[in-house]
């Protein structure tokens, strides 16, 4: 099967990859391609197809044991629960996942609403009624909350961004191996000081977690676990909020059957966002444990994985009409936005919540919400889906 390079599928690819992903997808669910870093990787742009590689168990996600990626940054955080496979997996998802049960998501809505009012108000106070979404709201909303769940003072918040963005987005090699590196540093001297006085914070519930015969988690643990809920649960939230607003202003009529019935439609809206254009564009790595088939394709042992998410959720064998953005789109879910399987985001209920407030709150506030013309960047690779900025006016 020949190797696709999908630096060169077409100009704009990251701007509106899904016409591209459409034309392979017509060729079949999984390809052979060569990624942003040069790597050679399988590619599955099929729905069937990726849920299947997302539950198989020759599917690994532990790629330190593989062999690949060597030269990525090694530390206390790499060894998190998104790049274990069962039964290690297993007892770090059971330790933590309590932390995200249904009652608990829900007692942090009005605190959630708190954040999202005062960053609403800031907003409006602006003379000019035009500001950055991002940086205005989109991104001071997780940031604030996570920091807040975490423990980390307030006057430390302001440098995570510029860690994230390097690890999620980075621009090399050298900058994203250093956004690593500092950022275990500091999740680590947080969680040494949750170990000595734990406090009400999520941190703290998990240093003083026990499981089956009194398992708890180690601190290594308790630092890649850190690291991954500071970096998974942010950016996810900020693309939701930022592309779904995107996708609403787009198509006049949703946004308009949204107003007309916020009560009923903002947990479809949501959804159709995640499926639509989704914050994750595709799954972190994984690879082949053994030799393996999927969509008929065979793919060697040892070969590193990628699924696409935001090429599944547009496939017409699932969903029909998939290019439409339709908030009331019949059965709502069936989406892999968040994932799929035991890899499905541990922390997903806390981004839908998010979502939904933030998304209901801001239309809400400015009826005439617009956005302004310009032209936007949009995050490099094909990991985060979003952009770096997003104008808006009222």
């Amino acid at each position: 099967m020949p190797v696709l390079d999908l630096s060169t599928i077409a100009e704009g690819f990251n701007e509106n990859p899904y016409p591209h992903y459409a034309r392979l997808r017509e060729d079949g669910p999984v390809h052979r391609v060569k990624a942003a870093d040069g790597q050679e990787v399988w590619l599955i742009v099929g729905h069937q197809e990726a849920r299947q590689a997302l539950t198989h168990p020759d599917v690994s996600k532990n790629w330190l044991t593989s062999g690949l990626y060597a030269d990525r940054e090694q530390t206390e955080a790499s060894a998190n629960m998104m790049r274990a496979d069962p039964p290690h997996h297993t007892r770090l998802r059971r330790l933590v996942s309590r932390s995200f049960a249904p009652s608990r998501i829900e007692g942090l809505r009005g605190r959630i609403q708190e954040i999202v009012d005062g960053l609403l108000d800031g907003m409006q106070a602006l003379p000019e009624r035009r500001a950055d979404l991002i940086e205005s709201f989109a991104l001071p909303l997780p940031m604030t909350l996570i920091c807040e769940l975490l423990g980390v003072p307030e006057a430390d918040r302001g440098v995570f961004r510029g860690w994230i963005t390097q690890i999620v987005s980075p621009t090399g090699l050298e900058s994203e191996n250093a956004a690593v590196r500092t950022m275990t540093a500091y999740m680590a001297e947080l969680v040494d000081a949750r170990i000595a006085d734990p406090g009400e914070d999520l941190l703290s519930d998990w240093v003083t977690s026990r499981g089956d015969e009194g398992d708890r988690l180690s601190r290594q643990e308790l630092v890649a676990m850190a690291f991954l809920m500071m970096v998974g649960g942010h950016e996810t939230t900020v693309h939701l909020i930022s592309n779904g607003i995107r996708a609403l202003l787009a198509h006049p009529d949703q946004l308009a059957a949204l107003r007309a019935d916020p009560d009923g439609l903002i947990d479809g809206a949501v959804e159709e966002a995640l499926r639509y254009d989704g914050p994750v564009e595709t799954a972190t790595f994984r690879y082949a444990s053994a030799d393996l088939e999927i969509g008929g394709t065979f793919i060697e042992a040892g070969s590193p994985v990628l699924v696409c998410l935001a090429a599944a959720d547009r496939d017409p064998a699932r969903f029909e009409d998939p290019d439409a953005f339709d908030i009331r789109r019949p059965g709502r879910g069936g989406h892999i936005a968040f994932g799929h399987g035991i890899h499905h985001c541990v922390a997903a209920p806390l981004g839908r919540l998010e979502g939904r407030i933030a998304i209901r709150s801001l239309l809400e506030r400015f009826p005439d919400l617009q956005e302004e013309p310009a032209v936007l960047e949009w995050a490099p690779g094909t990991l985060v889906r979003g952009t770096t900025r997003h104008p808006v006016r009222w």
